[in-house]
């Protein structure tokens, strides 16, 4: 039977980082991805800035700056009036090494770790192979996996769970991921036109406000990204025609022909595992949380859960490290998940459609307040950074 320490079901950017990080970390690891290559589509394109810190970590940070845009300032908008305010995360800068975020999709990094990860002693990539089953066995767990048509056993110390919303891991746990699907459906295209001629006091990261039609603005090399809502019951083809993606260019840059080169619907969630460790199964990302991407927040928190984990991981299999650091990773990540995570996602949602909590005249009023106030505008900006909630998660005992 193959052995490895740690087993990972997930190749995409968050079981990807976190095998690198606990190969570099002298761990022996397998990561095991069911598609033939890595994710290539566009997907999550932020990552804040203690993100950037942890990619520097293992040596990834400046070749994805270099494919990517730095983004110090973001904006929220009122899309009928044009009022805006800018955040300029600068303003933190002694308190990240990178104060800015990265527009940058995130197949780049998926590349240039998955690339990496086998030419370390310790680890190995292993595409064209799915998790179908587990079990723990002892002081380990026994995983099956299915490569070609057949079926062999994998023994690991530990196995983690970056295999996404639909996770075999998750389910072999058997934890409920309790929470909500969104009615709405959201309608992400692509484009190279360059709206920002258009529209010239936009910044790269645009939140854009609007009772009927709320949008984000994203910039990314050789493109500009929108994500926009639709009604549930509309058909996922017309809501793609050509016709429907014209007419949501009218509406932002009106009577200009746009080409675009990517267009997709999603249907998004706020979900939370109800446990992120169950012996010696883990959770991470998508598996363990998944929440709306108005704040580019999920992607981010699965690479923080994977970086937490390794080391727990470290210590439990290097310095003989209780096993109940596990309990204290799932407090952690678990309570900042549902302390932080879901709730910023879901006010950034409110504020974009003017939901009724809160008048829009109100909201506004809030942000200016926000934005006026350096104190203030430091805390929220530590905030949206996800800065905060690093710290937070680690004063939890």
């Amino acid at each position: 039977m193959i052995e490895t320490e740690v087993l990972i079901a997930g190749a995409g950017p968050v079981g990807a980082i976190g095998a690198v990080r606990l190969a570099s970390m002298g761990i022996d690891v397998i990561c095991c991805e069911q598609t033939d290559s890595f994710a290539s589509d566009l997907r999550a394109s932020t990552f804040h800035p203690v993100t950037v810190e942890m990619l520097d970590d293992v040596g990834v940070a400046q070749p994805l700056i270099d494919k990517g845009l730095k983004a110090p300032v973001y904006q929220w908008r009122d899309r009928r009036s044009g009022e805006h305010l800018n955040f300029d995360l600068g303003e933190v800068a002694d308190a990240t090494r990178f104060p800015f975020r990265l527009q940058c999709p995130q197949h780049h990094m998926a590349e240039m770790l998955t690339s990496h990860l086998p030419t370390l002693a310790n680890a190995e990539m292993r595409f064209g192979t799915k998790l179908v089953g587990a079990r723990e066995d002892g002081d380990g767990v026994i995983a099956t996996v299915e490569r070609d048509g057949k079926q062999e056993d994998i023994r690991a110390k530990f196995l983690i769970g970056a295999d996404g919303s639909r996770s075999t891991v998750r389910k072999v746990m058997d934890v409920p991921f309790d929470g909500i699907t969104y009615e709405e459906k959201f309608v992400s295209v692509s484009t190279p036109y360059p709206i920002e001629t258009i529209l010239t006091d936009i910044e790269y990261v645009n939140y854009i406000a609007d009772p009927d039609e709320w949008l984000v603005l994203l910039r990314v090399p050789g493109l500009w990204r929108i994500l926009i809502p639709a009604g549930p019951d509309t058909d996922n083809d017309e809501l793609l025609s050509d016709v429907s993606v014209a007419a949501i260019f009218d509406r932002i840059v009106p009577g200009v022909a746009v080409e675009t080169n990517f267009r997709k619907i999603y249907k998004v969630h706020q979900r939370v595992a109800g446990s992120f460790h169950k012996g010696r199964m883990l959770l991470v990302g998508d598996a363990a949380h998944l929440n709306n991407p108005l704040g580019g927040f999920g992607m981010n928190s699965g690479i923080h859960d994977v970086w937490n984990l390794a080391d727990k991981l470290w210590s439990i299999l290097r310095k003989d490290g209780d096993i109940e650091q596990l309990a204290l990773f799932d407090r952690q990540r678990r309570g900042i998940t549902n302390a932080f995570i879901q709730a910023q996602s879901i006010q950034n949602k409110e504020f974009m459609e003017h939901a009724p909590v809160e008048s829009h005249a109100g909201r506004m009023d809030r942000m200016a307040t926000i934005a006026a106030d350096p104190a203030l505008r430091r805390e929220y900006l530590l905030k949206q950074a996800m800065i905060t909630s690093l710290t937070d998660a680690a004063k939890i005992a």
